[in-house]
């Protein structure tokens, strides 16, 4: 314990050190895009951001698990002499130990402490597509009809941001660009084709919006920067015209209320099937020690600085399960801390950069999330970012890339399209008949074709504690090999996953289908497999 002022509170920095045995493979700690899955032998200081999502847990390989209760910024540090937690804010040390004998019961233990995941509508589990951004209520219902008219498969799109008009608006939770005149109709003619349609809302309001003006009233919003800073669509942003942007208090339930009643009037009562709840870090930018001081309903900013997320989306989940029991909840998140899953929350891995590493990495951030016992994520198909390929879709590189990783995405809890620089869409990638628009087709198929097993995995989650994404160390923790593999992976209890991580069909950017490509697979030991493509079996 070391004597800490937090604003005008005597508190202190806590800190406490365990040792473990120096071949122990420990897993967990949350988002990390490190590429790391035994997350041994490093430091990490865990403050919530757009690609990583830290959880103060960790699990062990020995069948036990530890969480870190404190929500202020954290370092986690591993060597060859102790590993410890040590948080900037505590009153004490709080954390606690669960025995499990496997990953399963650790997960379950942490459940059991920190909430249960409920179930998804099945429509959740189906292929969504998405781009940053729809423009009109035109386009949007345009892609839904388009997917019919080729006839494949779609169940979700959503609906990015600026449906509210210019930064002045930001977040106004209501449609007032002209180019959505008319909203109803769009949410109407989405059902009408049998999809669903979920919507981004975000954590921060622009000045000339209704949320903004009664939060104020009451002090309810901070000040620090946030994003959009400018009130200009240009980039870098034009200070000259600052948005006034700010982000709202999450941990007061009176500012939770009024982010509801807006949330419910402006869209909820549309019948907007979801929520897209976006930087729920959320944005803070040209930090500051001295925005750590801001007040909050629970003390300082600093001391709680890590649940946000937790309290912001548990605040929209709590109102609309008040609301309504006629359908249940479903909420895409980019942040997460310990029991959101209690919240019926997806989290995605942020804005990430399109590449083969970028791809790579996203295998072992998933596994270690699921780790820490919140058991649904995903990634943006595709890499949100293509800043590394000049010519975009036109590059075959990049397009041999879009089509792992919907491979991949094929085998997450959520199969979403989504990115920036570049529309999405299957057609966008050629037609029926040429390798990169077939390839896509038939994984899109291949995951209808999986949805009663996908299903049928997820209520294994909800009522035994399961988990969907599987590290392999879960199900063959006796076999050394697979305690730090971290290019393969069990979705559910009976497929082994191998994506695909290099480029085996492009050279000098151009497209050789007639080349063989390969990459190894390791089939665990402890059971027998089956090829799913032709039935042969491998011991």
């Amino acid at each position: 314990f070391t004597p800490f002022k937090d604003v005008d509170q005597d508190t202190y920095t806590v800190s406490q050190s365990f040792n473990l045995d120096p071949k122990e493979t420990i897993y967990g700690l949350g988002i990390l895009q490190n590429g790391k899955m035994s997350q041994r032998n490093l430091e990490v200081k865990m403050i919530q951001a757009n690609r990583e999502d830290y959880i103060p847990f960790f699990q062990s390989v020995k069948g036990y698990g530890l969480f870190w209760d404190n929500y202020s910024p954290t370092r986690f540090s591993d060597d060859t002499s102790a590993t410890s937690f040590t948080s900037e804010v505590g009153d004490g040390i709080d954390y606690y130990f669960m025995y499990g004998g496997n990953a399963d019961s650790v997960i379950a233990h942490m459940r059991q402490l920190t909430g249960q995941a409920p179930m998804f509508p099945l429509w959740t589990y189906g292929y969504w597509q998405s781009k940053e951004r729809y423009k009109s209520q035109e386009e949007t219902v345009g892609v839904v009809k388009k997917y019919r008219d080729l006839g494949v498969p779609l169940d979700g799109i959503i609906q990015d941001w600026q449906y509210w008009g210019d930064n002045y608006h930001w977040n106004a939770m209501e449609f007032l660009n002209e180019e959505f005149p008319n909203p109803q109709k769009m949410v109407d003619d989405i059902h009408a084709l049998n999809a669903h349609i979920i919507i981004s809302i975000w954590s921060s309001f622009g000045p000339k919006t209704q949320p903004y003006k009664e939060l104020e009233k009451d002090n309810m919003l901070f000040n620090f920067s946030t994003w959009p800073q400018s009130g200009k669509s240009d980039w870098p942003p034009n200070m000259d015209y600052p948005s006034g942007v700010r982000v709202y208090d999450p941990y007061n339930p009176k500012a939770r209320d009024i982010y509801w009643k807006y949330l419910k009037k402006g869209l909820f009562s549309l019948g907007i099937d979801g929520w897209w709840m976006d930087s729920t870090e959320p944005d803070h930018l040209d930090i500051t020690p001295k925005d750590f001081d801001e007040k909050t309903y629970l003390g300082s900013f600093r001391k709680v600085r890590n649940a946000f997320p937790l309290m912001t989306v548990g605040g929209v989940y709590k109102h609309m399960r008040e609301a309504t029991s006629d359908k249940r909840v479903f909420i895409l998140t980019r942040s997460a801390f310990a029991g959101q899953q209690r919240y019926a929350a997806n989290t995605w891995s942020g804005d990430t950069e399109a590449s083969w590493k970028t791809l790579k990495d996203q295998i072992s951030s998933g596994l270690n999330f699921s780790l820490t016992g919140i058991p649904y994520w995903n990634s943006d198909i595709g890499g949100f970012f293509i800043w590394e390929f000049k010519d975009k879709l036109d590059d075959p590189e990049y397009r041999e890339l879009y089509a792992r990783w919907l491979q991949f995405a094929t085998f997450t809890p959520m199969m979403r399209s989504h990115g920036a620089d570049a529309p999405r869409e299957i057609y966008q990638f050629g037609k029926k008949g040429e390798p990169v628009y077939d390839a896509l087709e038939k994984y899109i198929n291949l995951r209808y074709s999986l949805l009663p097993y996908i299903y049928s995995e997820a209520w294994q989650i909800t009522n035994q504690q399961s988990s969907l994404m599987r590290a392999l160390v879960m199900d063959f923790p006796n076999d050394e090999k697979v305690l730090d593999l971290n290019d393969q992976y069990m979705f559910g209890h009976s497929f082994l996953v191998a994506p695909v991580l290099k480029s085996m069909y492009t050279e000098d950017k151009k497209e050789n289908f007639q080349q063989d490509g390969y990459r190894q697979v390791y089939l665990p030991k402890g059971t027998e497999w089956f090829d799913y493509w032709t039935g042969e079996r491998f011991s």
